[in-house]
């Protein structure tokens, strides 16, 4: 079986800095995924790889397209990253504050929408009946979250844990295989957690997307994931079951004065 996105040594110098050392990593289709690790283990410069923030220095990324071909992601640019079935969010909610909560989804939809340079000015027929089944599409991915009572607000706001939400709402509507979350509990309180822990099962188990995520609350990773990796120092130092990983001597080690039932 093809792996959704299957990453093999992956290396990311930053002059005499190596942030990232040859490290792998799998998900499989409908798999919920975390990575862990202490802050500064390099898991979000690992996504940013990944998603073409950043170009690795060394390795390969390769992907699952929805075509069921395998497209080698390394050098590509966000956007063209995102078209191969790949959406994220940031550790820092990057919403477009002054724009409503609709807008703000729909404007996910744009790498799957077909509309030419001419047809988005003169907006014909065609690129009028697209728009409209964009904002219908938006307005259903708001119902799943629970979000459609404020699509006409403007982004800024909504509560935090609405806000967070949204991301993830935008990414969805990119339409992708591969759902990559950067701290989503970030700021959470605990009933904020539960609920986006029960959201991100529901995404995979109605939507059939696989899920990677990067969190440091560990009862959401141990209750959520069905595998984990380990980062630390630029190194995956571990890989395994939620069992495994709670009873390693290594991740024990480089959570060291870090409560891992927290």
């Amino acid at each position: 079986m093809e792996h959704i996105l299957n990453v093999n040594g992956l290396t990311m110098d930053f002059g005499g800095l190596r942030a990232v050392d040859s490290v792998d990593l799998y998900v499989d289709k409908q798999e919920i995924v975390a990575l862990i690790g202490p802050n500064g283990a390099g898991k979000t410069t690992f996504f940013n790889c990944i998603t073409g923030i950043y170009n690795p220095s060394k390795g390969d990324i390769k992907a699952l397209t929805h075509s069921g071909a395998v497209a080698r992601l390394n050098g590509l640019k966000p956007n063209r990253v995102t078209e191969r079935g790949l959406a994220r969010t940031f550790q820092n909610i990057r919403l477009f504050p002054n724009m409503t909560v609709l807008e703000n989804v729909m404007i996910g939809k744009h790498c799957r929408m077909k509309a030419k340079v001419l047809g988005a000015l003169f907006r014909d027929k065609k690129t009028r009946a697209e728009e409209l089944k964009a904002a219908t599409e938006s307005y259903e991915i708001l119902e799943k979250m629970g979000l459609e009572k404020f699509s006409d607000e403007m982004a800024c706001n909504l509560p935090y844990g609405d806000q967070r939400k949204l991301e993830i709402a935008r990414a969805l509507a990119t339409e992708p295989s591969l759902l990559l979350l950067d701290e989503p509990a970030a700021g959470m309180n605990p009933f904020e957690t539960v609920e986006l822990t029960n959201l991100i099962r529901q995404i995979r188990d109605q939507e059939k997307i696989s899920i990677l995520l990067i969190e440091h609350d560990m009862k959401l990773v141990m209750n959520l994931s069905e595998r984990i990796y380990v980062m630390d120092h630029g190194q995956k130092i571990a890989e395994g079951t939620p069992i495994e990983i709670r009873n390693n001597p290594e991740v024990i080690k480089a959570y060291l004065g870090e409560d891992m039932d927290a």
